[in-house]
C-alpha cells in the first residue's frame, strides 16, 4: 500500500511492489495547440513568431528588441525569391543599434576585422609582413 508524506514544499510518495504491478489508471490529456501559456518552439502552430521562446536568448526584449523584432519578422515572412532580400534595411537598423551596446551585443573578432577602415586593415597586414620579413633575416 502506498502513502504520502508532505516535506515542505514536496510531497513525497512511497509506493508498493503490489502498486507497480497494477496497470495505470492514469488518464493523458492531450495538448491543447492554442493554450497561450503550453511551451512551443520559435514558430507557433499558426505560423506567427514566438517572442517568448528562449531560443531567441533574450534578443526581443533587449534595447534593440524592436529592430530585431521588425528585422526577424521581415525574415520569417518574406516571400522574395532569396527570402530576406528585402530586408536589409531592418538588419541595417538593427545591426546599427546593437553598436551602440557593444557590452551587450559584442562582436565577434571575424566580424569586427570586417568592420575596419580599409586602411587600417592593410596597414596591419603591412606591419605583419614587415615583421615576419625581420624575423626571417635574423634567424
Amino acid at each position: 500500500m502506498s502513502y504520502c508524506r508532505q516535506e515542505g514544499k514536496d510531497r513525497i510518495i512511497f509506493v508498493t511492489k503490489e502498486d507497480h504491478e497494477t496497470p495505470s489508471s492514469a488518464e493523458l490529456v492531450a495538448d491543447d495547440p492554442n493554450d497561450p501559456y503550453e511551451e512551443h518552439g520559435l514558430i507557433l502552430p499558426n505560423g506567427d513568431i514566438n517572442w517568448n521562446c528562449p531560443c531567441l536568448g533574450g534578443m526581443a526584449s533587449g534595447p534593440c528588441g524592436e529592430q530585431f523584432k521588425s528585422a526577424f519578422s521581415c525574415f520569417h515572412y518574406s516571400k522574395e525569391e532569396i527570402k530576406g532580400s528585402d530586408c536589409i534595411d531592418q538588419f541595417r537598423a538593427m545591426q546599427e543599434c546593437m553598436q551602440k551596446y557593444p557590452d551587450l551585443y559584442p562582436q565577434d573578432e571575424e566580424e569586427e576585422e570586417e568592420a575596419k577602415p580599409a586602411e587600417q586593415v592593410e596597414e596591419s597586414a603591412a606591419t605583419k609582413a614587415s615583421v615576419a620579413k625581420e624575423q626571417g633575416s635574423s634567424s
